[in-house]
């Protein structure tokens, strides 16, 4: 199993804006990939109710997760997107 651990670069956390850019990245992935802070069980991260129900805020560890061939590319990009808190999706997801 693929896993990053990756702090939110985003200060508002997870919320509205930067969960809707991350959950569209996640999607455009093409990998199933599952997300989850400390203390939850993992969620499907490319459903959107489900990463705002995590409650992530900005500073917060977030551990991506996927059990499919070839899923360490599609993790270092996730992983980036989050990091850096970009306020646009880029075109390279």
């Amino acid at each position: 199993m693929a896993e990053r651990r990756v702090k939110v670069g985003w200060t508002e956390g997870l919320h509205a804006r930067p969960a809707s850019i991350f959950v569209r990245a996640t999607s455009a992935s093409g990998v199933p990939v599952a997300i989850a802070k400390n203390g939850t069980d993992p969620v499907n991260a490319a459903s959107m109710l489900a990463v705002l129900g995590l409650g992530v805020e900005g500073g917060e560890e977030i551990v991506l997760t996927s059990d499919v061939d070839g899923a360490d590319a599609a993790l270092d990009r996730l992983a980036k997107l989050v990091a850096d808190g970009l306020d646009e999706l880029p075109e390279t997801v």
